[in-house]
């Protein structure tokens, strides 16, 4: 199966930290939303698209990168991490998983997890949730890209 994951990771490196383990059990390669190639894309049986969250949403850059997409018809999945948990009603990861609808891809599935964040007010206590992702964190992640790779919908 060919899977190729976008990610922004931009602060501390969170996400892509998420995003290798995802990419070791998908045997996926990582690429920022300006190495990305539409047509690589495309052609992958399986997209990954992820940041970290900044006002509540995925990163401008990558959503950015998910509007100038041509339409597609291939299965993607989300993917967040974030200072702050996320409100049930409204999941960070939403926006870009509509984006990506209205552009004809099937989202299998969205996962995310806690990560250090130093915005704002953060930073003058050194940051909140220093010590995250954590191995568990890390864990769930490779669980859910094992299940994207069975073929299975993991739980959003």
């Amino acid at each position: 199966m060919k899977t190729v994951i976008v990610c922004a990771s931009v602060a501390h490196g969170n996400t892509q930290r998420v995003a290798d383990r995802m990419a070791r059990t998908l045997a996926a390669r990582v690429v920022t939303p300006e190495q990305a190639d539409p047509a690589e894309l495309a052609a992958a049986d399986l997209v990954g698209f992820g940041s970290g969250v900044y006002h509540g949403r995925l990163h401008p850059r990558l959503n950015a990168f998910v509007r100038a997409l041509p339409p597609g018809q291939g299965r993607a999945f989300v993917f967040a991490t974030s200072g702050l948990p996320a409100l049930p009603p409204a999941p960070f990861t939403r926006p870009t998983v509509r984006l990506l609808e209205r552009k004809g891809y099937e989202v299998a599935g969205t996962f995310s997890c806690r990560a250090l964040d130093t915005w704002a007010l953060f930073r003058l206590v050194g940051g909140i949730n220093r010590q995250r992702p954590d191995a568990d964190d890390l864990a769930a992640a490779q669980a859910f890209a094992e299940r994207l790779r069975g073929g299975r919908a993991p739980r959003r």
